[in-house]
């Protein structure tokens, strides 16, 4: 495609863009002279839906009028709620109802799927994570292996990209599955890293995983809702991910986890259980042995906070309307734009670190800052963005495809060209 670094052809793009009404349906935060800001940082927390008051009001409504009747009369019945966001969720990750459940919070799902597909034994203990994987998931995966008596130094291998570059390569990753798959119990990478914005092909890695014995897990918390990640397809044993970021369900929501259907029926795998995962027919007999309901809803462990799935319920429905493949369309190009953009600026102390391949990313690109410290991010801030910025030198950028427009992205691009030209010495 052949973009145009003007003002004119951003606003024509807009113009012609038929997912652009979609951003009249969100709250842009604004600037004190009433100027929206550029909000470029769906990557950290999504923009609240406008329809979220209306969602949570209902629930408040229905608390006031029914009290605990409300299970079963209020407008949603909260003793079904987590099931009225399944098909739009299992829509969104790529994958069947029986395999997607809302629930808990990333880490405290991370924990729970661990303890089900992390089962060390003889020499095959170890777990393959990324070296530069969100801190989060490292302390759980540490922490995993403490609690088994593995020493983390000897039974955490970590990816790490080639000296000099900062992308791991798929053929590093087949390597080492094939000379340490044997000692391998759990693979648990980020799908989408967190820094670089590297987009890791989850099927692929489950293929090469399964075939040495081993047990493939994926965070996919800058995955859902941002790239199609068809994770019943992907063959992978289990994958997280949170709902605050692409997703817009406000922060601190609640997560959501994905097992595989072929692991649904088995009753027999180790988890730690709670009353919301037992069998919904006897569930309230509150004497029977644990039998878990068939699927991931058996890792649930306590009923759902209802006020938190009605911005997830929001903000889904939303994504229904728009089709998470229309996202994706409009991603590449947004992004496409952005990285065409920044290249025009010019500047030898910029370098997007990020993936070129449309394929290979998701909506972020990760923009180097060669010798620079935070007073760039700093004043691009203060001339009206928001973003993000990683240590040592990178600043997040995340176009997103519900409400951030191609206008967006070149006002980004010139504000960063302004500041990068006044600190030219």
């Amino acid at each position: 495609m052949t973009f145009q670094n003007s003002l004119q052809y951003a606003r024509e793009m807009d113009a012609n863009d038929p997912l652009g009404h979609f951003r009249d349906q969100f709250h842009i935060p604004m600037q004190k002279d009433g100027t929206p800001f550029v909000y470029l940082c769906g990557n950290s927390l999504g923009l609240q839906p406008k329809s979220t008051k209306k969602s949570i009001n209902q629930e408040l409504l229905d608390w006031q009028n029914y009290g605990v009747e409300g299970h079963l009369q209020a407008k949603n019945p909260w003793l079904p709620y987590h099931e009225f966001l399944t098909n739009a969720m299992a829509e969104v990750v790529g994958a069947k109802p029986i395999e997607v459940v809302v629930m808990n919070t990333l880490t405290v799902n991370l924990h729970l799927m661990m303890v089900s597909f992390y089962r060390p034994e003889g020499k095959r203990k170890k777990i393959l994570i990324e070296y530069d994987a969100f801190p989060s998931d490292k302390y759980a995966v540490e922490s995993q292996l403490k609690f088994h008596g593995v020493d983390p130094e000897e039974g955490m291998i970590e990816l790490k990209a080639r000296e000099g570059e900062e992308l791991i390569r798929i053929e590093d990753i087949e390597k080492v599955i094939e000379e340490q798959g044997d000692e391998i119990a759990l693979i648990m990478l980020g799908n989408t890293n967190y820094y670089t914005g590297q987009f890791f092909d989850m099927k692929r890695i489950t293929k090469l995983g399964h075939a040495k014995g081993c047990k493939v897990g994926f965070d996919c918390a800058h995955g859902a809702g941002n790239v199609d990640l068809q994770l019943h397809d992907s063959g992978a044993d289990f994958a997280v991910w949170c709902s605050y970021k692409y997703m817009n369900s406000g922060p601190g929501s609640l997560a959501g986890c994905f097992v595989h259907e072929r692991h649904a029926h088995d009753k027999e795998l180790p988890r730690f259980a709670g009353w919301w995962g037992h069998n919904k027919e006897t569930r309230f007999k509150m004497r029977d042995g644990f039998d878990p309901i068939p699927g991931v809803e058996s890792w649930q462990l306590s009923n759902p906070p209802i006020l938190s799935m009605a911005a997830i319920k929001a903000s889904l429905e939303i994504f229904q309307e728009a089709g998470i493949k229309n996202l994706r369309k409009k991603a590449d190009i947004l992004t496409g734009y952005l990285e065409f953009l920044v290249d025009n600026i010019g500047d030898d102390r910029i370098k997007i670190i990020t993936p070129r391949d449309v394929k290979q990313r998701g909506s972020q690109l990760s923009i180097q800052v060669l010798s620079a410290d935070k007073s760039l991010f700093d004043k691009i801030s203060e001339a009206g963005v928001i973003a993000d910025w990683r240590e040592p030198d990178v600043i997040r950028i995340a176009p997103t495809a519900l409400y951030n427009s191609y206008e967006d992205v070149y006002r980004f691009s010139e504000l960063l060209k302004e500041q990068l030209s006044a600190t030219k010495s």
